[in-house]
């Protein structure tokens, strides 16, 4: 069977949704908050957000579906939905996640998308451009949470679909969708935060039911990661024991955690199929080579997978001998962490014909970092006003020791130089600090920002270098992978935790 690829268009393609917007004033609350923060509001022009729960009728129809529309817009005006509702929709949605293979079997028509990483406002514009699951057959190749603030949204929301739709949308699991990384990064946090651990336990275990991988028109393996050298069918794949922790190594971490070979790897190991992956920590990197024996064994076109953040939202690899890419990697997260200034990007897929749309990121609500409290958010402030008394104490120490009284001795001028000096020493590291505490106060949010990029290291002089050099830091998608980097490996804690 002959597959075509379109080459996708320079300019973003875009496409308005079908699916009718509900306006706010639709969805009834008790509106005790909303009045509250409507109350001496500094912008009363711009909508408070909508921290009251869903009621339950409007987040499941008659028949016990849940409303879509109804959670899309609450979702988007910052809404919760109460514990209880939220942990309906992850256990039915788990339920049916259990019941799928390890390995399935699609066709198109399909859309197949990348990384969210809890960028909500963004699945909603790819919702748009790839149109209403409805209509529309998905599928989503993992890593759902963590870096983004809005992870709970993402996973409530897709599985709201998964439950509405089972039969036309599906989910592969990401390396991301374990206990070991949402602990790492924040989901954990966040779903403490917004929710409460027993939502959290249950997620967790939904994600232990999410299938591994796909094949699609029976010649593309979709995949989260990659290959393993423990996997010479794509039928051993139905073989793993999958509702788990994802281990440390074997064929199940290797399908979410490899990466292709770069071109520079591949002239360092010319016969080597399978090499230790150091980027990651775990699994391997793949070859060129190892991929094309893997598509030839298995009669399939290309791998399809995700898992790498692409400053275009794609990258089509090498071609194998049939003229068709033998990796390619989809990238749905535009603007990834809020600072790589990437594309996002689906794939579409109907009638054997291969259509890339890419989109760029949507404006968000903001947290603070961390989801902090404003106390904690304002300690710079403090800093720097308590740095400042000091600098002003220690100036006028220094002024009276300039006026030396008459009749001093030769000795005790120069012990008063030598006081001198040090109070001026001391004066001028004042100032350093003054600086540093006024940059911290300034670039507060950059800072934490260009913190989590660098693996919760800044580098060094950073700060006293100013704000201009903690800007520049992170600008630009090649530097913001850069510092990212050390993020992109799996942590190691120790086993006391």
């Amino acid at each position: 069977m002959a597959t075509a690829a379109k080459a996708p268009s320079a300019k973003k393609e875009e496409k308005k949704s079908d699916v009718p917007i509900v306006s706010p004033a639709s969805i009834p609350t008790a509106g005790v908050v909303e009045r509250m923060l409507l109350t001496q509001r500094a912008c009363p022009q711009i909508a408070p957000p909508n921290w009251e729960a869903l009621p339950r009728n409007k987040v499941f129809d008659a028949k016990g579906v849940p409303i879509t529309e109804n959670l899309r817009t609450h979702f988007a005006r910052e809404g919760l939905l109460s514990e209880v509702d939220a942990l309906e929709i992850i256990n039915r949605a788990a339920a049916i996640l259990r019941k799928e293979p390890n390995l399935m079997r699609l066709t198109d028509p399909i859309t197949v998308c990348g990384d969210i990483h809890g960028q909500f406002y963004d699945l909603l514009k790819l919702l748009e451009i790839g149109g209403d699951p409805k209509d529309q057959q998905y599928l989503f190749l993992g890593d759902y949470v963590d870096r983004g603030c809005f992870g709970c949204e993402v996973v409530l929301y897709l599985f709201a679909f998964k439950i509405k739709h089972p039969e036309s949308f599906f989910l592969l699991r990401g390396n991301h969708e374990c206990r070991h990384l949402t602990a790492y990064f924040n989901s954990k946090q966040e779903t403490k935060y917004k929710y409460s651990m027993a939502v959290y336990d249950a997620m967790m275990n939904a994600f232990d039911c999410l299938p591994l991988a796909c094949i699609l028109n029976g010649r593309f393996l979709c995949v989260h990661g990659g290959l393993s050298p423990e996997i010479k069918k794509v039928e051993e794949i139905n073989a793993i024991h999958r509702f788990r922790e994802p281990p440390s190594s074997g064929p199940m971490c290797d399908l979410l955690w490899s990466d292709p070979m770069e071109d520079d790897q591949e002239g360092h190991n010319d016969d080597a199929l399978y090499v230790h992956n150091d980027l990651r920590g775990c699994s391997y990197v793949f070859s060129y080579a190892a991929t094309c024996q893997f598509l030839v064994a298995n009669h399939l076109l290309s791998v399809i997978r995700a898992h790498e953040a692409q400053d275009e939202g794609y990258r089509l690899y090498k071609k194998s001998s049939t003229g068709f890419p033998a990796v390619i990697c989809i990238f749905s997260a535009p603007n990834y962490c809020d600072t790589y200034d990437n594309k996002a990007a689906i794939i579409r897929f109907q009638n054997n014909l291969m259509n890339i749309r890419q989109f760029n990121s949507t404006p968000h609500p903001y947290y603070l970092p961390n989801f902090m409290n404003a106390f904690t958010w304002s300690l710079p402030f403090v800093a720097e006003k308590v740095t400042d008394m000091l600098t002003t104490m220690w100036q006028l120490v220094d002024d009276t020791t300039d006026d030396a009284p008459a009749g001093t001795t030769a000795g005790q001028t120069v012990v008063s130089e030598e006081r001198g000096e040090q109070i001026r020493k001391k004066i001028l590291a004042m100032g350093k600090m003054a600086k540093m505490f006024r940059t911290l106060r300034e670039e507060n949010e950059s800072i934490v920002e260009l913190k989590g990029l660098a693996g919760g290291q800044l580098p060094i002089g950073v700060i006293q270098q100013g704000p201009q050099a903690i800007r520049s830091a992170i600008h630009g998608f090649q530097q913001a992978k850069k510092l990212d980097v050390s993020n992109e490996k799996r942590p190691q804690f120790s086993n006391g935790d």
